[in-house]
């Protein structure tokens, strides 16, 4: 069964620190672009950061980067999401899904009907709040 958990998230102080995880099975992660989006309450959901099946090209969105890390581990099929010095605009449910990266890592959107999984998951709810 091909599957995409989403785990980690939280309620975290901002300035604070989080890990989010993103677990593939039925499939290898490493052969496909992946990446976190994220949905505030009240937006549409927006690309937070991508990363290659090469891990060559890396996406951040602008108001992440600096503070948030993707990073793959093949022998546990598995991405993360490191995230430091988290600020209220941060808060919303964060999902992992398929993805394509255009240009040399400058946009990335969700690739959901080319990739072996073609729905969103549960996701993992991330509150920032003091």
């Amino acid at each position: 069964q091909v599957q995409l958990v989403e785990s980690g998230g939280g309620l975290v102080h901002p300035g604070g620190s989080l890990n989010l995880s993103c677990a593939a099975s039925g499939f290898t992660l490493s052969d496909y672009a992946i990446g976190w989006f994220r949905q505030a309450p009240g937006k549409e959901r927006e690309a937070v950061s991508c990363l290659s099946a090469s891990t060559l090209l890396v996406y951040y969105s602008t108001s992440v980067r600096g503070r948030f890390t993707i990073s793959r581990d093949d022998a546990k099929n598995t991405v993360y999401l490191q995230m430091k010095n988290v600020k209220p605009a941060d808060t919303g449910i964060y999902y992992c899904a398929t993805s394509d990266i255009y240009g040399w890592g400058e946009r990335c959107v969700p690739a959901l009907s080319s990739g072996p999984k073609n729905d969103w998951g549960q996701g993992t709810p991330v509150t920032v709040s003091s």
